[in-house]
Formats: structure tokens, sequence, C-alpha cells
């Protein structure tokens, strides 16, 4: 398994003294509360049971989830049609998640996916959710991200930078903000997704600069007194807009400007002792997605705070029992993975569950995987920052930077009055 220490599974029997004690006053958060326990007990229980007659129940079901994302991509089933604006978010999912499971598709397949998301781009230069439709920040990163892992010549010329910069500053507000579609909702999803797209597409430092002015404070300013992020100033913490929060300002290297030891502990807190997942707010219930979500927060945080010539020597967080969860309360056998026990499998969970599994294995060395179970649980590691495979990353990178000459040579950035109009679009 190639650790130094050899991560084993907790004693559920002990465990149980962690279970959640209502203190004779029943309410609705804490009957939720109970009913979740008690699912993932019986995952436990089950597992005890038959740990020495089934090797499997150790195991990320690797080739079923396989199976599972390669029939979604070639077809979606009709109960996903209520996310039709949301078609580049599947695309995105199911590409993160084959990565990290070592699991390539062929050729073929990825030039159609390259040949639809070159649909979904609009002429203001954003991409939207699926052809035809409005540009947004959201989908935008999702398509972004799925062409770079695809990472070939025709998957980078998808990507039209000259008018994604002018969709960029036509959602950006004069304080830094951005919105997610224009005149649309201003939070934090949409400032992470813009500074994500600007650095993977390694734009000009020049363009980076007006771009990003004073989104860094705008950011710092949706810190709550909690120590998490919510989506804009003044709401609740929550552990998504928390992640996009310190990633985004990790990006602009601005992590100083909100108070990370703050944010370290609420963060921490967040790690349920029974269950072993994450949980999203204060009060709420374990969550599948959250391993990411919370989970690349930790370790992110850590290494603002360590330097970047440092080497992050211990991960904060129980890794053992974040994979435990997800490996015996999350899988379907069917392939897929799920929010918490009696949940259906969808692609979110899939991707944001196995994404988390892999920063509680590489957080600490990526030399060094803390793998538990089977050693083939072992997954590929994914950069904290972006979420896509760090090789990705780098060849993105790589590759618009040698085009930067070209597509801005003499060319003074756009600012927003340059940017297409509501009418023009």
């Amino acid at each position: 398994m190639g650790t130094e220490e050899e991560l084993l599974f907790r004693n559920f029997q002990r465990l149980k003294r962690y279970i959640f004690d209502d203190e004779k006053v029943s309410t609705t958060t804490s009957r939720e509360q109970q009913k979740t326990e008690s699912s993932v007990e019986k995952c436990f229980d089950r597992f005890e049971q038959m740990m020495f007659t089934d090797p499997r129940l150790t195991q990320i079901f690797r080739l079923e989830h396989q199976y599972y994302m390669d029939a979604m991509l070639r077809r979606l089933p009709s109960n996903y049609e209520c996310l039709d604006s949301s078609r580049a978010w599947c695309v995105y999912w199911i590409l993160q998640a084959a990565q990290l499971l070592s699991f390539n598709f062929d050729d073929q397949t990825l030039d159609h996916v390259v040949q639809f998301l070159s649909k979904c781009r609009t002429p203001t230069g954003g991409f939207g959710g699926g052809p035809g439709q409005y540009a947004h920040l959201a989908p935008t990163y999702a398509a972004v991200n799925s062409l770079c892992i695809i990472g070939s010549e025709q998957a980078y010329r998808a990507i039209d930078r000259p008018t994604l910069v002018q969709f960029l500053f036509s959602v950006r507000d004069s304080d830094g903000s951005f919105r997610l579609h224009v005149d649309g909702e201003t939070d934090v999803r949409g400032a992470y997704c813009a500074i994500s797209c600007a650095k993977l597409l390694n734009l000009p430092e020049p363009v980076i600069k007006e771009l990003f002015a004073g989104t860094g404070d705008w950011i710092a300013q949706c810190q709550t007194y909690e120590g998490g992020f919510g989506g804009a100033p003044g709401l609740e913490a929550h552990g998504g807009y928390t992640f996009c929060g310190i990633a985004g300002l990790a990006l602009l290297n601005e992590a100083d400007k909100c108070d990370r030891q703050a944010l370290l502990k609420w963060t921490l807190r967040r790690q349920m002792r029974y269950e072993g997942g994450f949980q999203g707010r204060t009060n709420k219930l374990v969550d599948g997605c959250y391993s990411f979500w919370v989970g690349a927060t930790i370790p992110i945080t850590q290494a603002t705070l360590s330097g970047v010539d440092k080497q992050m020597e211990h991960t904060l967080f129980d890794v053992e029992a974040l994979q435990e969860y997800i490996l015996l309360c999350c899988q379907k056998q069917s392939g897929g993975l799920i929010d918490k026990p009696g949940k259906p499998q969808d692609l979110y969970h899939t991707c944001y569950t196995l994404s988390g599994v892999s920063i509680a294995q590489h957080s600490e060395c990526a030399n060094s995987p803390q793998v538990l179970g089977d050693t083939i649980n072992e997954l590929l590691p994914t950069h904290p920052l972006f979420n896509v495979p760090p090789k990705s990353v780098a060849a993105a990178r790589s590759h618009f930077s040698n085009s930067n000459d070209t597509e801005f040579s003499g060319k003074d950035s756009p600012s927003k009055e340059d940017s297409p109009s509501k009418e023009e679009s």
C-alpha cells in the first residue's frame, strides 16, 4: 500500500458511545440525526458480521462505478431530465470520477464530448448548461474543467479565451464580486468559478489583476462569526461556499485576508464523530459530497498557514474515518455513490465522494498515500483547488501560456464596458 502505518477500520462497538443523545428533548433535527445514525449503524454492523467472509466489503467497487459512469455518459436516464440545464456539470462529474478511478474513455467518445461542450459555448463567451442555453459561470467552470481533463488539442480549441474573458467582465460587479450570469444573483460560487477558470486557463497577469481587483476583499467579507463562509456577506456558513471562499482566496494568493484559524476550527468540527463523514453546516446531517467540499478545505487552509515552501506534515482531519464512511455507507453495489444510506446514487455524489477519498489519501504526501482497506482502493490524486487531476492543471496552464502572446498580444484587457450587453447577448 505504500504507507508507513496501515490504516485500520475503527472499533464500531466503542464508537457507539458517540451516538447522538437528545437528552430526552426530541426535535425534528434530533430525530433526523438519530434516523441517519441508525442507518449508518446498520452498515457498520453488517461490515463487522461479514468482514471475514466477504472481502469486497473493504473495497471500492471500481468496476461497477466504471460501468455506471460509462452508461451515464452515453445516455442519461429520464429522471435526469430535470438537470437539462446542468448537462455540462454531468459531463464534468463523470470525467472527474472516471479519472480518479483510472478509467479512460476511448478517443471517439471524448471527441463526441468535446463536440457537445462546443455546442454549449455561447457567442458571448461563457458556456451554458446545454446547447442554446444562457451563459452561466457554473457550467462554464464545469465545461472548462471537463475540456482540460480531456486535454486534447480539439478540447483546448473548444475554449475561446478572449470571448471568455469578455464574459467574465460582463458578470463582474464593481466591488469585485461576480454574478452567476448577466443580471443574475451574486454569491461566492460565482467568484470561485471565475477565478478557477482564469487560473486554469492561465490568463495573462494584467487581465487577472484587473478582473479580480477587490474580489479577495469581497470574498473575505463572506466569512461568518463561526469561521466558515456563507454564500454572500451576512449569510450562514456552509461547506460548499466555504470551499469556494478559501479556494478562491488561495488561487489569488490572498488567503491571509480571512481568519484561517477560525476557518480551520469550523471545518474540523464538521466531521461527525460517529459516522466519520462531514456535515455541511452546524446541526445538519452527514453528506457524502462534503467529503470533498469540507475535506479539501482543511488541507488548503493548512497549506496557506504552513507556507508555500513547507510540506504539510499531518492532515488534521480523520482520513481513516472519512474513507470508512464512504466505503461502507456510500457505495451502491450496482455502481455509483450516494449521500448517505438509503439514498439513490447520482453523478454529483459519485464525483465528490470519490474526490473526497482522493483528498484523504493524498493530502499529506502523494508518494505515500493513506489508503484504508484493500490496496485497490487507492485513487489517483486530485488538485484540491480545481478538483481536476494535477497533470491536467499542469498541461492546461502550459498549453495556454504558449497562446498568451497570440491571443492577447497588443490588446488591452476588456473592461465591463467593452463586454457584450444584455441586449447584444
